[in-house]
């Protein structure tokens, strides 16, 4: 009888083990999904306004009027890849959102440092910190539409 118990105890260790490497990897999908997202219908946006001229190309200062409509989509799409990351979390999608937000909150905060000061090919100093200030509100946005 002890064995077998052992045997069941020792079976539901490695479900355990197991469930937690794939709900590693679901919370690691979800993401990298919802940083994708956000991403990549970005940067399309980007690519569409310069096509019609409404951005300049790159390596040319844009107007604040441009900037502040990219700072208008960035944010709708930061919030719909917060919220597609806590949806596709496996437990506590808030807190998967909110990495998200982390995580875009580090890379506005290294692009802001790497490009300062290196003219005005990268816009006046404003755009930046709206995105700083924006990561975390905008991921936790996401994070409460998905009824976390």
């Amino acid at each position: 009888m002890v064995v077998l118990v052992r045997i069941v105890q020792r079976g539901a260790e490695m479900n355990m083990q197991t469930a937690g490497r794939s709900n590693l990897l679901l919370s690691v999908a979800a993401v990298i999904t919802g940083a994708l997202v956000g991403i990549v219908l970005s940067l399309g946006t980007d690519a569409l306004l310069r096509a019609v001229s409404v951005l300049p190309p790159l390596g040319e200062r844009a107007g604040d009027l441009p900037l502040l409509g990219a700072v208008l989509y960035r944010t709708i799409y930061g919030v719909l890849g917060a919220y597609i990351t806590a949806r596709m979390a496996p437990a506590r999608p808030m807190r998967h959102a909110m990495v998200l937000g982390f995580l875009g909150l580090a890379a506005n905060l290294a692009g802001t440092i790497s490009t300062w000061n290196k003219g005005p090919a990268f816009g006046p100093h404003w755009y930046p910190v709206v995105l700083i200030v924006l990561a975390l509100p905008t991921a936790w946005l996401g994070g409460r539409l998905c009824g976390e």
